[in-house]
């Protein structure tokens, strides 16, 4: 299975596409969607849309995820990102594909274990993950990477009352990283 992992921003919109085979994930390809802080809101959106649909077209991945929109003190942050997420959204459903939402901390949880982890701790743990040799161009194309890793490991995590994960471990031992 291919999963777009999206991370969004009106500047920078980075987008992560990974191959899922069971259980084990690769990295397919990582980009970023890159507007000029001079540019219209219009034309960065249009960038972004432009952008994850041809992604999507050369890649066409079976599932998508993206981040939720994080509440911080600056309501119009708040709003230029959800502006970002709609496009994105967008060009997912407009070429078929459904997409699942994840808050950052728990993007950042299934990747470090931790909810508080750095941007650079996320990179560091998706570069293992998926056998990197070297670190994406920016942090945006790791944090897309990350949500897509995230949604992947939806996909096997035991649900509430059906199983352990030391069960999840023991049927899945690849998955567990070491340092």
């Amino acid at each position: 299975m291919i999963i777009l992992g999206i991370d969004p921003g009106t500047l920078t919109t980075g987008y992560g596409v990974i191959e899922r085979k069971g259980s084990l994930l690769r990295l397919v390809d990582c980009g970023a969607a890159v507007n000029g802080r001079d540019d219209a809101m219009p034309e960065r959106l249009k960038s972004i849309y432009d952008t994850l649909c041809a992604v999507i077209r050369r890649y066409q991945p079976q599932e998508a995820a993206i981040e939720t929109a994080f509440y911080g003190k600056n309501i119009q942050s708040s709003l230029k990102i959800g502006q970002a997420r709609g496009v994105a959204m967008l060009a997912a459903v407009n070429n078929g594909i459904t997409i699942a939402e994840y808050a950052p901390r728990e993007i950042k949880r299934s990747v470090t274990g931790s909810g508080a982890a750095s941007k650079e701790q996320v990179q560091y743990m998706i570069m293992k993950m998926l056998r990197m040799k070297e670190a994406p161009g920016a942090l945006d194309m790791s944090d897309a990477l990350a949500v897509a890793v995230t949604h992947a490991h939806r996909a096997d995590a035991p649900k509430a009352g059906t199983a352990s994960w030391k069960s999840f471990i023991e049927a899945h031992p690849e998955r567990v990283v070491s340092q």
